[in-house]
């Protein structure tokens, strides 16, 4: 083993190690069989959605699944995931049962077993109230529509000929349908009602129907044995009335079904301040605990990667421009979507948090490497030679000399690295993790509030990035007293 190799093994042990902890993380999973875990959004109000005065998920789809299983003897839980996601997390084993208004199509009972149907609406058209120039199908040629990527009413507004813009779900849709962004969109009429109902909107409208029918069903991983239990289950709840009473709570009035007054909305102001203490919790729980262990993690696999770039090895030296050419080549969604819903594929499932870590801390590895080994190649080449001719080994040299003055030249580079994967730490909201946005998109969900929360999000980013602005030049000073003058 060269002296340069011997100079890597340690980082590459804590490396090996770091893995090593999250596939034994992942294994250690364990199945209740008394537990039927539902993948529901939490952000589609009234079917899945956080209630303000407790932030309890409750919602139509919820009430459902709970009183299902209920009537199997089992325990609800609930995994929260956007809904584009939904189908991969469920593939991957996240969850049994997709609960969120998933309609039953041709294609789906065909990759899936939907259950018995549990709602009926009919798939109808969207406007503002003014415009009176779509009234049918035929009307959308031509025309923008706000549609969700995997919904089927995509695929019915693009046959009519819409120009579909893709948006994250039902609420994305309304807003930019009231912005006038988009021209209308095509959806279930049971969401429109309960929106309608909801808010009281009067600056959108029904303006036609498409006649289709559409019904809502669970859906499971294909040839579940579970559907045949949930389908009797939903069959007895039909019959006895509690999915009538669960559907007028939810989508006829604004109110619990057991004689409460309904909730008063709240100021705008309210909204932010009785969120501001969530926010903040998630932020110092999740948010930069995510940051704080992907950023440390991510520095010994970059001057790991830095050290081989430079390494006379080749072998060591192409692997590590190949690692850096991927992680920088791709983007991080796809690196996040890849590690959480792609790997149980291959039999190895990663739980949210520590697939996360994973993720950010190669890709942290990958650009931080570079600016590691910029540093290093700046330090003088005489302070290499004068420490080898005092009889300094290779390890010595870079120890003491060579890596204590790269990493004063490093800390501009790496400060802009680490802030930005504070801000990348959102994107950990697509594979499940709590963030601080997440927390946010919750709050708005239900009350269309989305300019003040996201606001209120993009403040408490800034102050974290804000204060590692601040940190960066002590830390400046501090390293300077090693570099040579």
């Amino acid at each position: 083993m060269t002296s340069r190799m011997r100079a890597i093994a340690p980082l590459l042990a804590v490396l090996f190690a770091v893995l090593a902890l999250t596939s034994a993380c992942s294994a250690s999973g364990s199945s209740d069989s008394d537990v039927i875990r539902f993948g529901t959004e939490g952000t589609y109000s009234p079917f899945s959605y956080h209630d303000q005065s407790n932030g309890e998920l409750v919602g139509y789809d919820v009430d459902v699944a709970n009183a299902v299983a209920d009537k199997l003897g089992k325990r609800a839980e609930f995994v929260e995931a956007p809904w584009d996601s939904i189908f991969a997390a469920l593939g991957a084993g996240r969850f049994d049962v997709v609960a969120n208004q998933v309609t039953t199509t041709p294609e789906r009972e065909a990759e899936y077993s939907m259950s018995t149907p549990y709602a009926v609406g009919e798939g109808v058209i969207v406007t503002r109230a003014d415009d009176d120039t779509i009234t049918s199908l035929d009307d959308l040629a031509g025309r923008t529509s706000a549609q969700t990527a995997t919904a089927n009413w995509t695929d019915v507004a693009r046959e009519a000929g819409a120009r579909v813009q893709t948006v994250e779900g039902f609420t994305q849709a309304i807003t930019l349908l009231k912005q006038g962004r988009v021209d209308a969109t095509v959806n279930d009429s049971i969401a429109v009602y309960a929106y309608l109902a909801e808010t009281g909107d009067k600056s959108v409208k029904i303006a036609g129907n498409t006649g289709s029918k559409s019904e809502q069903a669970f859906a499971l991983r294909k040839d579940d044995p579970l559907v045949d239990d949930i389908d009797g289950a939903i069959d007895e709840l039909r019959a006895d009335g509690t999915l009538t009473r669960i559907s007028q709570k939810y989508l006829e009035a604004d109110a619990s079904g057991s004689g409460a007054t309904p909730a008063q909305p709240r100021s705008t102001w309210e909204l932010v301040s009785d969120n501001l203490w969530p926010m903040a919790k998630a932020t110092v729980t999740t948010t930069i605990p995510l940051a704080a262990i992907s950023f440390a993690v991510g520095l010994a696999i970059a001057i790991v990667v830095a050290l081989a770039r430079i390494a006379d090895n080749r072998l060591a030296a192409w692997a590590a421009r190949a690692y850096i050419s991927v992680v920088r080549g791709t983007p991080l969604l796809v690196q996040l979507f890849i590690i959480f819903y792609a790997l149980p594929e291959l039999g190895l499932k990663v739980p949210p948090f520590p697939a996360a870590v994973v993720a950010f801390s190669l890709n942290v590895g990958g650009y931080a490497a570079e600016v590691i080994r910029g540093a290093i190649m700046s330090v003088p080449k005489g302070q290499t030679e004068a420490a080898l001719t005092v009889g300094m080994n290779y390890r010595s040299t870079m120890r003491f000399i060579v890596l204590p003055q790269a990493a004063r030249i490093a800390v501009p580079g790496l400060s802009n690295t680490l802030i930005s994967l504070v801000k990348d730490t959102s994107l950990a909201s697509t594979i499940l993790v709590t963030e601080l946005l997440r927390v946010a998109q919750i709050a708005a969900a239900p009350t269309f509030e989305f300019l003040a929360l996201y606001v209120t999000a993009a403040v408490y980013y800034w102050a974290i990035c804000l204060v590692l602005s601040t940190l960066q030049g002590p830390l400046e000073t501090r390293l300077g007293r090693f570099v040579a003058t």
